[in-house]
């Protein structure tokens, strides 16, 4: 996707004081008198950048003959529809309650136990967006624990941090990726082969540092788990299946992400068998508002030459070699997803990478450093959000205690995740 001029403009003022206000929001920060959470932040931010004429109401819907001058990407938003509709039906046939069922029969031991919940989590998400995953399997994790009278804390953080490790792998794995395949225009057969090993790794990193962590706390005799085989709608499961496998497969045979994805939730809803209203209730339309209000955002930013004027402070910490250049911008990636929330980070640093020495590489290191970026700190990924949410009658836990775990897993993943980029990439 093409950017306008990044010369500053006369609104280059009031874009970085409507961006400062609705990031205050996404931080988390509660003003006085403004009752707005993330999503209400964004769109008082979107609606600024139009009403202060910042950004023009023909770029926001995408009505100039210009595609540089089009703030909303339609293209990630239909994608991640597509993708969450997918997942609605999924979990009316109960397939991610019966993955977790059959991870949880077949672990012998509390540290098997782990393990499973780490590889269903990591794996569903490579697939699936990670924050539905991570949805889905934390109520199954907590009756199991429950049942087997062991600590819920180990075995939750596994099912985020493996989520946030596994989604690492292909385009629809989260949202950030998904901004990215329609900024690089790599193919999704390319950016999986380059990221399939990373995101292995990664995972197994999430593992070896939990298990490490938690090596007191987790028994080594065996155990008998016992939770309720889940209903399962089985002609159901079975067309969402098939249909997940046809949009995969039109994935890796290049055809366009978004309609493939929208087009496969079509044919589940027409066959499904069940009233496509509840269904659609269960999407996130909440988040696509999210994004809509942000793409406007942002791009008011991008359009008064403030994301450039971003990329030349840190271009200091990015100078030198392509590995000089790949570890700053790891890092840079790494602390600005906590700080400023990853995927905003990723909308303004995706107009930097095609400046880059090795612009496909530093693609595949945003997606990797924004992701693996959510395990840092409790807030650093809405996965993390959804899971102790879920569990916050069962489970507390600070930042400070989450920070002692996420600190060395994301230290471990990030190390073996870019130097793996950097060999396939030296390699191939």
């Amino acid at each position: 996707m093409s950017w306008p001029s990044s010369i500053p403009g006369a609104g280059a003022a009031e874009a970085f004081a409507i961006f400062a206000f609705t990031y205050a929001f996404i931080a988390g920060t509660r003003l006085p008198l403004l009752k707005l959470d993330r999503p209400g932040g964004a769109l008082v931010g979107a609606m600024l950048m139009v009403g202060l004429g910042v950004v023009t109401p023909a770029e926001v819907f995408n009505h100039s003959s210009d595609s540089g001058k089009h703030a909303v990407d339609l293209d990630t938003l239909v994608l991640l529809l597509g993708m969450m509709m997918l997942a609605s039906y999924m979990t009316h046939a109960a397939f991610f309650r019966a993955a977790g069922y059959y991870a949880v029969r077949m672990a012998k031991t509390p540290r098997m136990l782990l393990v499973a919940l780490s590889l269903v989590s990591g794996g569903l998400s490579a697939v699936m967006v990670n924050d539905t995953v991570c949805l889905m399997l934390t109520p199954l994790t907590l009756a199991v624990v429950e049942d087997a009278k062991l600590p819920p804390l180990p075995y939750l953080l596994a099912v985020c941090m493996a989520s946030n490790a596994g989604s690492v792998a292909t385009f629809t794995g989260n949202p950030q990726n998904m901004l990215i395949q329609g900024a690089s225009g790599l193919s999704y057969a390319s950016f999986a082969g380059y990221m399939f090993l990373p995101a292995v790794l990664s995972t197994a990193a999430v593992i070896a540092v939990l298990l490490w962590v938690f090596r007191r706390e987790l028994p080594r005799a065996p155990f008998k788990p016992h939770p309720p085989p889940p209903p399962i709608d089985r002609r159901l499961m079975a067309l969402c299946l098939l249909t997940l496998a046809g949009v995969v497969t039109a994935f890796f045979a290049g055809l366009p992400m978004s309609w493939s994805a929208l087009a496969g939730a079509a044919v589940v809803m027409a066959l499904g068998g069940h009233e496509p209203r509840k269904m659609l209730e269960k999407v996130d339309f909440v988040l696509l508002l999210f994004f809509a209000s942000l793409f406007v955002v942002v791009y008011g930013v991008h359009k008064e030459g403030w994301a450039e004027r971003m990329r030349d402070f840190f271009a200091p910490f990015m100078h030198g070699s392509v590995g000089q250049e790949t570890f700053g911008f790891a890092g840079l990636t790494v602390i600005a997803s906590n700080l400023f929330s990853n995927v905003p980070f990723v909308m303004l640093a995706r107009h930097w990478v095609p400046s880059m020495q090795a612009p496909t590489l530093g693609w595949h290191v945003l997606a990797l450093a924004s992701t693996l970026a959510g395990n840092l700190t409790l807030v650093g990924s809405v996965a993390n959000l959804i899971v102790f949410e879920t569990a916050r009658e069962k489970v507390r836990i600070s930042f400070w205690q989450y920070l002692k775990v996420g600190l060395p897993a994301t230290a471990l993943s990030l190390a073996l995740g870019l130097g793996a980029l950097l060999l396939e990439h030296r390699l191939l």
